[in-house]
């Protein structure tokens, strides 16, 4: 399994579909909300893992888009239910890393739920503090990593064999 750009509308919809089911439908919310207008911004990198099936079939995504000066912004990571906790966040986010290297940035920020903090402590992000709450019951951290150091690793080589 590699991780790549959706590019054709079903990878799209795939993408999105997965969005909307582990980000937005558990809190009651309405189809389009897991869709941001800065998507379609030619500055913002979107990664899809596809599951090893006939149709496309999302098992993880996520986004990097530039927030600031050498600065970017991870937002809707997410993994479906059935594949969590086998490492599909960890490709996804060494994946975005890459990109973001790529691109020369130096740090990455992101607001992350606070159950996921502990995934993101263990990948080198460290909490600064308190964010907001989403959907007034979902409390998130703000979190961000220094990317130190060049990567040789492009996003399609930093998922190779894993």
């Amino acid at each position: 399994m590699s991780i790549i750009t959706p590019h054709t509308p079903a990878h799209w919809a795939a993408y999105y579909r997965l969005r909307y089911e582990v980000l937005r439908q558990p809190w009651q919310q309405l189809p389009g909300s897991e869709r941001a207008p800065d998507d379609d911004a030619p500055t913002t990198t979107h990664a899809l893992l596809l599951a090893p099936v006939e149709a496309p079939q999302a098992i993880g995504v996520g986004r990097l888009h530039s927030s600031a000066p050498g600065q970017g912004q991870l937002r809707f990571m997410a993994v479906a239910p059935a594949w969590q906790g086998g490492g599909i966040g960890r490709q996804l986010l060494a994946h975005l890393e890459a990109a973001a290297r790529q691109q020369q940035l130096h740090e990455i920020v992101l607001h992350a739920r606070a159950e996921a903090v502990p995934f993101y402590e263990r990948a080198g992000y460290t909490v600064v503090a308190p964010s907001h709450v989403l959907f007034g019951r979902i409390p998130h951290f703000l979190m961000r990593k220094e990317l130190v150091g060049g990567s040789t690793e492009t996003p399609q080589t930093a998922t190779a064999g894993r």
